[in-house]
């Protein structure tokens, strides 16, 4: 079972979050899906999972997550990698500043049913807004 949830989020990751596919949501999340890293109008469901994505492929339309590595334990899969893109649309009420980051990040997400049902995240936050030219150096 934990190969075929790693197999679970790495069509996730690569799918939605490296395609930009965010039709493939309605194949691969959960109906319940909960992300502890959303704010709180947008940790639950599709929608929501929807509606995050939109915002997230605006601010960097180039997003992408390459994973380092993936390890798994029964129904939860962690990732390790580099998230990288380009500024270009408003971050946090920051105008789009254009430049490129590339920063680490890991990820954890619980399957279930063959769906990804829940996910943390711990980024990089301070470096990717140090490479963007936001805060000093």
């Amino acid at each position: 079972m934990s190969e075929e949830n790693k197999a679970v989020v790495r069509r996730y990751i690569e799918k939605v979050w490296n395609w930009h596919n965010i039709d493939a949501v309605d194949e691969l999340v959960s109906p319940d899906y909960l992300n502890h890293a959303a704010s709180a109008e947008y940790q639950r469901g599709i929608p929501a999972v929807k509606h995050v994505l939109n915002w997230l492929f605006t601010v960097l339309p180039d997003h992408r997550l390459n994973m380092e590595a993936v390890v798994t334990d029964e129904d939860t899969v962690a990732t390790q990698g580099t998230c990288s893109g380009t500024h270009e649309g408003e971050l946090w009420g920051i105008p789009p500043t254009g430049e490129r980051f590339a920063a680490q990040q890991s990820h954890w997400f619980r399957v279930s049913d063959g769906k990804v049902a829940e996910h943390w995240v711990v980024r990089d936050d301070l470096g990717m807004m140090r490479q963007l030219g936001i805060a000093p150096a």
